[in-house]
């Protein structure tokens, strides 16, 4: 039995990158042998096993067979006579087919070591294509690595591959997965136009057209907040409510996703529009659907994404912070005093918040 620590640990060892996760694979070792010495095993479709002190993951050296489309259109062999090159090459980039062993040496059969000089992200063999994931993670790995460039056979593959309908048979979570990660990354439209080009886009995002201010709007909040729901929002801002609706629900994205970007449709509007002579009234009701008191994170988030568009409303975003501090600061006191109950209490709160609104209006908005 032998065991190498493969993939992206070594990849980015090698870049002077941070490691955040480790990933083993064993030659020469059945599955038998891996629960003999206390690994764990977990998964399915292939055997993968947890160490039993670190629950680090050691997989044993596989190859695979393409069945059917879609990423789970493999049947997986597993035996101690696969060799690591054939395990390594049935990974997506030569990069990440980089193998080390316990005392430091590097293995590496298939030129990752010089496309990591090079700066390429070049496919390890044409098993690439059977694996529609892998353009998602290509399209990830440009927005991650920026300076990176996508071997032209590479495209050509991916390309294939969209053209053959692979691409349609994505399911909902490995898409967002990846989309996801992407957001967060250093360039997400880097993701975007890998896509675009070699034509997964209009099939995975139809929604989404990189027009110039699309792509103004991401790229400001790129600088301004790492979130992926404000980058998000950004890049969906120009859609209807029904495609933002069609393109959270396809891919299931969570709540605070979702709900941001449908909140950027309904208020960037109102928002970029407060000034002098904005009534108490519309101020008030735009915090009310903001739900700024209860969810004050979310209210910041929407503060960033808004002010990721064009015609940016600084006065607005201090304005609206502003009078959520003062309103959180009204002494309610008085109203218990006075007996105030249920209609009449909520009443005369509201009349003391819509006050408090209409004095900051003149502080900010008179002026010097």
């Amino acid at each position: 039995m032998k065991i190498y620590l493969v993939g992206g640990a070594v990849r980015d060892a090698l870049l002077g990158l941070p490691i955040t996760e480790r990933d083993w694979v064993v030659v020469g070792a059945t599955p038998e042998e891996m629960l003999n010495l206390g690994y764990q095993p977990v998964g399915k479709d292939f055997p993968v096993f947890l160490h039993p002190i670190t629950h680090e993951e050691y997989a044993l050296a596989r190859t695979e067979r393409k069945t059917g489309k879609g990423y789970k259109g493999f049947a997986f062999h597993s035996a101690p006579n696969v060799s690591l090159a054939e395990d390594l090459q049935r990974r997506d980039l030569t990069i990440n087919a980089i193998a080390q062993t316990a005392e430091g040496q590097l293995i590496d059969p298939y030129e990752g070591q010089t496309d990591l000089k090079n700066r390429i992200l070049r496919h390890v063999s044409p098993a690439f294509q059977e694996d529609p994931v892998r353009i998602l993670r290509v399209a990830r790995f440009a927005a991650r690595f920026t300076d990176f460039s996508i071997h032209p056979d590479t495209y050509e593959l991916m390309r294939f591959m969209v053209e053959n309908g692979e691409v349609e048979a994505l399911v909902a979570e490995r898409v967002w997965q990846e989309f996801s990660r992407a957001l967060e990354a250093k360039n997400p439209q880097l993701f975007l136009t890998v896509l675009e080009k070699c034509g997964a886009l209009a099939v995975l995002f139809p929604e989404i057209k990189l027009t110039t201010s699309t792509i103004t709007a991401l790229a400001n909040a790129i600088k301004i907040s790492p979130l992926g729901p404000v980058r998000l929002a950004a890049l969906l801002y120009e859609l209807d409510k029904q495609a933002i609706s069609n393109l959270c629900n396809r891919y299931r994205l969570p709540r605070e996703y979702s709900d941001l970007a449908l909140l950027m449709n309904r208020c960037l509007s109102s928002y970029q529009q407060i000034k002098s002579n904005t009534s108490a009234n519309d101020v008030f009701s735009l915090l009310k659907i903001l739900d700024a008191r209860r969810r004050p994170e979310r209210f910041q988030q929407f503060l960033l994404a808004a002010d990721t568009v064009s015609n940016p409303n600084p006065v607005a975003k201090n304005f609206l912070e502003f009078c959520l501090q003062e309103i959180q600061l009204i002494d309610i006191q008085p109203l218990l005093l006075q007996g105030l109950k249920g209609h009449e209490f909520a009443q005369a709160l509201e009349n003391l918040q819509l006050a408090t609104i209409r004095h900051i209006q003149k502080q900010f908005f008179t002026p010097a």
